[in-house]
């Protein structure tokens, strides 16, 4: 439909006419995110360089009842930042500075556009860790992180990056400028509205600075690799790991399909016989690595592991999680469309899920790989399909929304880590239920009363 002519003009006014892009090329680009089957273009593309930038588009955006949808580098899987309603992409990608890192209060300050990566960088040359480890970190930015609230390897040990994120600056759409929390690791005047804007996704403000808590590096860390027969087997593992009173750095798996196709993508060594690879890691002092490394290394082995190694040196540990890390590369290697998903249930639980989801990729003739994070019940049940295959992508539908209600029905959620966007926003009245929709609702409105913030998703 495109943009009034007027409105168009004030954005260029705002921040500058090189930073309005309309043209269909530039469109097409940000007419999706990293989630596939999702696909809608904006009317234009809007690059905001200061707070000040943004206050003053949001300003114009509500007075036209124009639609806004903020998005960093757009690697989300939810379909979080496709404009499904059109008006304007809120690129908040010129803003990338890192304003400070506080060794003495173990904090950073960074605009929205900062990669994680490079913030976790950033705190590595202080000998300081920034925990959240999402597996886009190397593109996707700390605001885009905050928005969905992304979770990583790490996040057992750790949390995720709610557990961080100390205070925002934040921009309504209104216009107005307000400051959540702070720099403070305590502070409880007030409703915790950091802790509501982290995971709202943009439907409720747009987030141009964000001050997020660092940790002292750990001194040591290892990874091992345990084989089992089944999940089941491994499940049994993980639990006892935990009930012995060690909470690893990290405690992902990969099911049997997912090591066959890891092992011919990357070449590590991964025994193929295996039901299910199990890795094991700690980081901390070195005597602790090394006591807890040899626990969970024995924990495994009473747990009927057919075989538990543990990383000789820094090379080989690496290697191990990049068995973890390369599981969706690997499997996307098997089909052009490649539709990856999170739902989470309570540990004890997980053998049963994936069974159901091995159970539902037969009955629906799909090809479903899971891994995921074991500690924390967080699954990735991963289809692998021919996009030109409608009858294919339909039933693909249908078999992850069985999933997602399967996940509800074992005590479980539609998404550990990856957020609600478009791509499961059907399912959310049945995670909530109507009083609890409804009060997401009402958030909404008071924020957002003209209803121009990312439509469509959340509380919309």
């Amino acid at each position: 439909m495109g943009l009034d002519r007027d409105f168009a003009a004030a954005l260029a006014e705002v921040v500058g006419p090189d930073h309005v892009r309309q043209s269909p090329g530039d469109l097409a680009v940000y007419a999706r995110d990293a989630t596939p089957l999702f696909h809608h273009p904006p009317d234009a593309v809007v690059f905001p360089a200061t707070t000040d930038q943004v206050s003053r588009v949001l300003q114009l955006a509500t007075a036209y009842r124009v639609p806004v949808v903020p998005r960093g580098s757009g690697s989300n899987l939810c379909a979080a930042t496709v404009p499904l309603r059109g008006g304007i992409i809120l690129a908040l990608t010129r803003m990338t500075q890192i304003l400070e890192v506080s060794s003495e209060e173990l904090l950073a300050r960074v605009q929205p556009g900062v990669t994680t990566a490079r913030l976790a960088d950033a705190a590595a040359a202080r000998n300081l860790l920034y925990a959240p480890d999402p597996g886009s970190r190397t593109t996707a930015t700390v605001g885009g992180n905050i928005a969905t609230c992304a979770g990583g390897l790490r996040g057992l040990k750790y949390g995720v990056t709610r557990n961080y994120v100390l205070g925002l600056e934040a921009v309504l759409p209104t216009g107005e400028v307000v400051r959540t929390g702070g720099r403070l690791w305590k502070d409880v005047a007030g409703y915790d509205l950091t802790r509501l804007l982290t995971g709202s996704e943009g439907t409720l403000a747009v987030i141009t600075e964000a001050t997020v808590a660092l940790l002292p590096a750990p001194a040591e860390s290892n990874t091992g690799v345990a084989y089992f027969e089944s999940l089941a087997d491994a499940s049994r593992a993980v639990g006892a790991i935990i009930s012995s009173g060690i909470v690893p750095a990290t405690l992902e798996f990969l099911d049997r399909k997912c090591v066959a196709v890891v092992e011919e993508y990357a070449g590590l060594g991964l025994r193929l016989d295996a039901g299910a690879l199990l890795l094991f890691g700690e980081d901390g002092p070195l005597e602790v690595v090394a006591g807890n490394m040899v626990r969970m290394r024995k924990i495994c082995a009473e747990s009927g592991a057919l075989e538990v190694t543990v990383a000789a040196d820094i090379a080989r540990a690496e290697a191990l999680l990049t068995a973890r890390r390369c599981s969706l590369p690997a499997l996307s290697r098997l089909g052009s469309l490649t539709i990856l998903e999170d739902v989470t249930v309570p540990r004890p639980r997980m053998p049963e899920m994936v069974g159901r989801i091995d159970e539902i990729a037969e009955r629906f003739d799909l090809q479903i790989a899971t891994f995921g994070h074991a500690g924390d019940g967080n699954l990735h049940p991963t289809c692998v399909l021919d996009p030109d295959d409608e009858a294919a992508v339909e039933r693909a539908h249908k078999a992850f929304a069985e999933v997602f209600r399967t996940a509800i029905r074992l005590d479980g959620t539609i998404t550990g880590e990856h957020g609600v966007g478009a791509a499961k926003l059907p399912f959310l009245a049945e995670r909530l239920g109507p009083a609890q929709l409804g009060l997401l609702r009402r958030i909404k409105s008071a924020f957002d009363p003209a209803g121009v913030l990312n439509p469509g998703k959340l509380g919309s």
